[in-house]
């Protein structure tokens, strides 16, 4: 054989082994691509998946941007319509802070006066709005001057009657927001000025919210002042009750008096004929009488000095756990003869429960015990407004503590029986352990108080 055949055999031989091992090897190679395709393409897979997450990115930071601009378009539509809305939001506007600080209602009436006559003044004057510019209509300066004017009255009167509907309805739990409805009417009215260049002064605004602030503080007075005049009519009431128990204790005195000494008079004169028996029934006759005689010039005493002592009065110390809840105390003052009869008073129709009573104090100087008393726990009052109202939350410890400091012989009487509170409590447990009414309440779901 030809050596050059041979030769091409081998080649051909090892061509055909050498394609074989390709073609194998190209399939073990595309197997395992397909097995770990997802480890391959994960180079692509994380650089696609960047550009997605700072897409999403990019969209959520336009968003928020979008939200926080309707957030803030949001609120202050919000707040502004709130200015509108009658509920009361004492807690978002703030306490009200007085300005003026006049003695009486006809003080504060009089300055308002004083301020409404200064806004008229300004009116006259053409002091209460101004033009930037010098307008012209058909090439006059007059007939601009009065479309200037006549625009001025205009906004003036849409202004007043902004400001009079807000001072007409002021009151208590709105004057924060009617402050600010009256800055935000200014603010716009002179918004629909800017085409005439036309502008409500500072100083008219300032007049008007001077005056929407006087008339609130002026109402306020007039208030205050009628309570007052109701706790001066109350206190002539308990001063002219007070004393009809006193001339009456005095009349009973004097007559218990006239009578003792008459049977006193006519036991002695049977005396110096008695014998025996009888003469030791009169002496024990005569010795009650005395007693009695004495009791009666004793209670006329009092009387006289109760009226004498236009100060001398007891302070009392009860609570009504039923009605009020648990350490709620009221520090009151009585001046009756039967200070008794005061409390029976207090807890009449108006209160669920009977008041029990935990000191009685009696004092020469009454009203200023009361006021020291009261004055170290101004803070504790349940009513900050009211004086009239001498409720306070506090722990009878402490109350006692304080007393001892001005009275220190007093006893006092830690627990309150509230017998009607606990007996109706135990009668409503009752029927619902019966069964009987299937809308009746749990106790502590209904009309007890816990806590104040």
């Amino acid at each position: 054989m030809d050596v050059r055949i041979l030769i091409i055999l081998v080649l051909a031989l090892l061509l055909l082994v050498g394609l074989i091992l390709l073609i194998r090897q190209k399939a073990g190679l595309s197997a395992l691509r397909k097995k770990y395709a997802d480890v391959i393409n994960l180079g692509d897979y994380k650089d696609k998946l960047k550009t997605e997450i700072s897409t999403i990115e990019g969209d959520s930071l336009k968003l928020r941007g979008e939200y926080q601009q309707k957030k803030q378009i949001y609120d202050a539509l919000q707040k502004e319509l709130s200015l509108y809305e009658e509920e009361i939001e004492i807690s978002s506007y703030g306490l009200y802070k007085p300005h003026y600080e006049f003695n009486s209602s006809e003080l504060y009436k009089a300055r308002l006066e004083q301020i409404r006559d200064k806004e008229k003044l300004l009116i006259k004057n053409e002091q209460a709005f101004f033009c930037q510019t010098t307008w012209t209509v058909q090439n006059s300066r007059t007939e601009g001057k009065k479309m200037t004017k006549q625009y001025g009255k205009l906004m003036l009167r849409a202004f007043n009657g902004e400001i009079d509907a807000l001072v007409s309805n002021v009151r208590w739990n709105n004057i924060m927001k009617s402050e600010e409805r009256l800055a935000k009417a200014y603010e716009a009215i002179n918004k629909l000025g800017v085409t005439h260049a036309i502008l409500i002064t500072k100083e008219y605004y300032n007049l008007k919210l001077e005056e929407l602030r006087l008339a609130y503080e002026y109402e306020e007075k007039r208030r205050q002042e009628k309570e007052e005049q109701r706790r001066i009519q109350e206190q002539i009431r308990e001063d002219e009750k007070v004393q009809r128990e006193i001339e009456k204790a005095m009349k009973e005195a004097e007559d218990d008096e006239k009578r003792y000494n008459l049977a006193l008079e006519q036991a002695r004169a049977e005396l110096s004929s008695a014998q025996g028996e009888k003469l030791k029934n009169l002496n024990s006759k005569i010795a009650a009488l005395e007693l009695q005689l004495k009791e009666a010039l004793e209670k006329k005493e009092r009387a006289i000095s109760q009226a004498q002592l236009t100060k001398s009065g007891h302070i009392y110390i009860i609570s009504n756990i039923g009605s009020f809840g648990e350490d709620v105390f009221k520090i009151g003052l009585t001046r009756r003869l039967e200070p008794l009869d005061r409390i029976r008073e207090l807890g009449d129709a108006s209160v669920p429960f009977e008041f029990d009573i935990h000191a009685m104090i009696h004092s020469e100087n009454a009203p200023e015990l009361e006021y020291n008393i009261q004055k170290r726990f101004e803070d504790r009052k349940i009513n900050l407004l009211n004086n009239r109202k001498e409720f306070f939350k506090l722990r009878l410890e402490e109350l006692e503590k304080v007393v001892h400091e001005y009275k220190a012989d007093i006893e006092f009487t830690k627990i309150g029986e509230a017998r009607e509170f606990h007996e109706s409590k135990a009668m409503r447990e009752q029927l619902l352990k019966k069964g009987a009414g299937e809308d009746i309440k749990k106790p502590e779901e209904s009309i007890f108080p816990e806590s104040i």
